[in-house]
């Protein structure tokens, strides 16, 4: 009879699907390696993997996923571009970052694109299973110096009034502005966008007026320093 097994025992079987996990990384012994720290968890599972951002957002699209854990810095869309992205598509999706940045811009960043939590690759053997069960929680997951520097620069932008919402790029000028740097004719980004090209041409206007730029070269540039794109 079922009565003479354990509440807990039953809970644990009721529990046991594991959390189905969309990884994404350009580099695929990285994916291999954080694959290998996920899998052998009984309760995790890479079930779709993705060599870019836009790869990662077709994915969930396509797949049914619990989790999704992103590389930063990726061609195509970052892992900051998809996480936006991700969040409009499957609103309830958590979302980490996993990163070789210990940067307070990309935390930043990070966090307002939506990402849950925010993982060093350094310490991905140590913290990123933690940081997984942590966003199935519905809990952030920060690194110590991260949560550091998330005070820190809350009170020194609060002190001094750094943030100028007017100087902010929108997330759909930010798309066309790394694809601008990475090459892209007009035509090719209206295609990636699914946008006109006339629409390309007023993102690209904008881009250059905002930032006080002149050409593509100084998008670029400003796109490396930005982190958009690597050099």
């Amino acid at each position: 009879m079922s009565d003479d097994i354990p509440p807990e025992r039953t809970a644990a079987s009721a529990a046991s699907k594991p959390i189905r996990i969309l990884l994404a990384d350009d580099h695929a012994l990285v994916r291999r390696g954080v694959r290998l720290i996920l899998d052998r968890e009984p309760d995790l599972r890479v079930v779709a993997e993705a060599g870019d951002g836009a790869e990662a957002v077709e994915q969930a699209r396509k797949g049914d996923v619990d989790l999704a854990v992103l590389d930063i810095a990726m061609p195509r869309l970052t892992g900051l571009q998809a996480t936006r992205e991700l969040v409009a598509l499957k609103p309830g999706l958590p979302i980490l970052m996993l990163t070789m940045h210990d940067n307070e811009q990309y935390l930043f960043q990070a966090l307002k694109a939506g990402a849950c939590g925010y993982v060093l690759k350094s310490v991905a053997d140590r913290d990123l299973v933690a940081a997984c069960r942590a966003a199935m929680r519905n809990e952030p997951f920060l690194h110590p110096g991260a949560v550091t520097a998330l005070i820190r620069t809350y009170l020194d932008r609060v002190r001094h009034g750094e943030e100028n919402p007017d100087h902010l790029l929108t997330p759909r000028e930010e798309e066309v502005l790394k694809l601008v740097a990475e090459g892209h004719s007009s035509k090719q980004i209206a295609e990636l966008l699914f946008i006109s090209v006339k629409t390309v041409h007023r993102h690209r206007a904008n881009l250059l007026h905002k930032l006080g730029l002149h050409d593509r070269l100084e998008l670029t540039r400003y796109a490396i320093r930005a982190g958009l794109i690597e050099a």
